[in-house]
């Protein structure tokens, strides 16, 4: 008698975790006063600076934290990115198509919240193909699995780009975890940096 388990059933079983995960780390991460989310962001900001991969860069996809999230704030790598001549990009989801493109808003601050919770840049600014792509997450692993919020922008975006582009998946270092739950649809990052260390994925 077979005892092979249906791919459906595995797929399930990691929607089920990934839930349960996203609800204790969003817990978790709600927690932190917002002086030491301030102070692990910047430590993340100066690690990607100094990152190789950024230091080759041309076009880097950053994101905007989503507010009162305590996600990690990558605000401060606009300017010194944009000071090295880099071409910074933002998220930019499609109302109709619900299709993730990055845009280059020039001025960040320029850019308004559009109904997901974070500033997108506006439609008629330039869509860029980035070569490097900096990703949030709820949750990762040494292999660069991540769970984020469930909608699956990153997951459908990054094969367009990743190769030749590369994504980095930015934590904290609480958010690094042995192992998360994963899905066909999952893509991995090629790369891990915290607050604490940068390290490449494993295999």
């Amino acid at each position: 008698m077979s005892h092979d388990v249906h791919p459906d059933a595995v797929a399930e079983l990691a929607r089920r975790a990934k839930v349960v995960l996203r609800k204790r780390m969003r817990g978790v991460r709600g927690m932190v006063p917002r002086s030491a989310i301030a102070q692990r962001s910047e430590a993340i900001v100066q690690r990607l600076a100094a990152h190789p991969w950024l230091e080759g860069a041309q076009v880097v996809a950053s994101f905007w934290p989503i507010e009162g999230r305590n996600e990690v704030d990558l605000r401060a790598l606009d300017p010194l990115l944009r000071a090295r001549g880099v071409v910074v990009a933002y998220p930019a989801i499609d109302p109709d198509t619900n299709e993730m493109t990055f845009r280059d808003p020039g001025d960040p601050e320029r850019m308004e919240e559009a109904g997901k919770g974070f500033r997108e840049p506006a439609p008629g600014d330039p869509t860029v193909r980035p070569d490097l792509i900096l990703t949030p997450c709820l949750l990762v692993d040494p292999r660069g699995h991540r769970v984020g919020y469930g909608a699956g922008y990153y997951d459908r975006t990054l094969p367009a780009f990743c190769p030749p582009g590369r994504a980095i998946v930015i934590a904290y270092d609480f958010q690094v975890v042995a192992d998360v739950p994963t899905s066909p649809t999952d893509v991995a990052g090629a790369a891990i940096v915290t607050d604490i260390r940068a390290f490449e994925a494993e295999g």
